[in-house]
């Protein structure tokens, strides 16, 4: 459009376009059509498109964004054009998991893999900084799940769809608080174990007695009190 043809009155315009005001009975037209359309290939796509996505599912949604929103509203362009690369989508994410059912390395490769972010009560740091996952957003997680020590967890894993999975330990053990350290009053829940102390960096306990200056997992020199849940068998 030139710049001379730019009116900021020009309401009929802005509110219609340059295409007549009929065109919005072809619009909705036009929508309804492609609607269905994308409900029957969001149907075959499987499922897993109701919940978390995966990265390929992902691009595949942002991909049936860009194909219906021309069909639905751009005149010059035709609706059976975009049924068109609806079906073909719906093949290139089909026939990309069936390929990945088969091939291991294919699944890997399109679909990612699992992480493991606690294990045996230890934050898995180098695990985290590769899937860009912080501390606290650990926490967080531990913490919605009811889990106040990270001691009790055996493994977090944060899945290749992005949801955490958590695993506990069968027994209470002494582990590093997930509770904010600004909120005291929390930590009644908890009781700190005398005997054991914890690094504040990734969590490995170890007896006091065998404490060292630095950490033997993070080499972090920041020790704090190991800490158990107040019901638990072990005591303070």
């Amino acid at each position: 459009m030139e710049k001379e043809h730019i009116h900021l009155v020009d309401w009929q315009r802005i509110l219609f376009g340059e295409a007549p005001p009929a065109f919005m009975i072809e619009v909705l037209i036009r929508s309804i059509v492609i609607y269905l359309a994308f409900l029957v290939t969001a149907r075959y796509l499987g499922k897993r498109m109701n919940g978390q996505l995966t990265i390929t599912e992902l691009a595949v949604m942002l991909t049936l964004g860009a194909i219906i929103s021309p069909a639905m509203q751009m005149p010059e362009r035709g609706i059976l054009q975009s049924i068109l690369a609806l079906f073909c989508t719906l093949l290139f994410q089909r026939g990309l998991g069936l390929w990945g059912f088969k091939n291991r390395k294919v699944e890997q490769a399109s679909f990612g893999s699992e992480s493991v972010l606690v294990k045996d009560g230890v934050l898995q740091l180098d695990r985290m900084a590769a899937a860009r996952i912080s501390r606290q957003q650990v926490y967080a997680v531990l913490r919605s799940n009811g889990v106040y020590n990270i001691g009790e967890v055996k493994r977090l894993y944060l899945e290749a769809y992005g949801l955490f999975s958590i695993y506990r330990n069968e027994h209470d053990e002494p582990g590093l608080s997930t509770l904010p350290a600004g909120d005291q009053a929390a930590f009644a829940i908890l009781d700190e174990v005398d005997d054991e102390v914890v690094c504040s960096n990734c969590g490995h306990t170890v007896p006091v007695e065998k404490q060292a200056d630095a950490c033997e997992v993070c080499e972090e020199k920041v020790w704090g009190k190991a800490v158990v849940n107040r019901n638990s068998s072990i005591q303070a």
